[in-house]
C-alpha cells in the first residue's frame, strides 16, 4: 500500500489545499493529512475544529477518487510523522517560486535525516495559486469575501470566528 503524507497547518483548509489533496490522491492508495499543531502560529481555529474541518471537506474526495484520506494531528518532526503514519512520500505544494526556495531546503534536510521517504512537490492549479491561510484569514476579519478561497462551510465557520 503506498501511503502519502500532505503536512501543513490548514488553518483553514482552503480550496488549494483541496486541489492539491485532490491530485495526490490518486497517486497513493492512502493520504494522511497531517495536521500541524504548531503553537507559535497561533492558530485562528483549535486544532480539533482544523480536523473536522479537513475529514468533512475530505470524505467526499475519498468516495470520489477511492483513496483513503485521514487527518492525522502532529507535533514532532515531519520526517517522524512520516515514520509514525507509514508514508513513503510526503506531499508539497507549490504555488511560486519562494515556495520552491523554502521546500528545497526542507527536503535537503529531510533526505539527510531519513533517504527512504521521498517528497514529490504539486504546483497548484492556476485559479489557486494565490491562495493562502494567512491573506484568507485577514481577508475574513476585514469583512472581505472569501468564498472564491474556501468551501462554503469553511467560510461559515470563518464569518463565525470573525464575529
Amino acid at each position: 500500500m503506498r501511503t502519502g503524507l500532505y503536512p501543513g497547518t490548514f488553518d483553514p483548509i482552503t480550496l488549494g489545499h483541496v486541489d492539491i489533496i485532490r491530485r495526490a490522491a490518486v497517486l497513493v492508495d492512502r493520504l494522511v493529512i497531517g495536521v500541524a499543531i504548531n503553537r507559535d502560529k497561533g492558530p485562528m481555529f483549535s486544532l480539533e475544529e482544523r480536523v473536522a474541518m479537513i475529514e468533512a471537506e475530505c470524505e467526499a474526495l475519498s468516495r470520489e477518487t477511492g483513496t483513503e484520506i485521514v487527518a492525522h494531528p502532529f507535533e514532532n518532526l515531519l520526517i517522524d510523522c512520516a515514520k509514525e503514519v507509514g508514508a513513503q512520500v510526503i506531499v508539497r505544494g507549490l504555488r511560486a517560486v519562494a515556495d520552491f526556495e523554502y521546500e528545497y531546503q526542507m527536503v535537503g534536510m529531510n533526505r539527510a535525516l531519513d533517504a527512504s521517504v521521498e517528497t514529490v512537490f504539486l504546483m497548484a492549479d492556476a485559479q489557486h495559486q494565490a491562495i493562502a491561510s494567512k491573506l484568507v484569514k485577514e481577508i475574513a476579519r476585514l469583512g472581505g469575501d472569501v468564498s472564491k478561497f474556501v468551501t462554503p462551510s469553511v467560510r461559515q465557520a470563518l464569518v463565525d470566528r470573525v464575529r
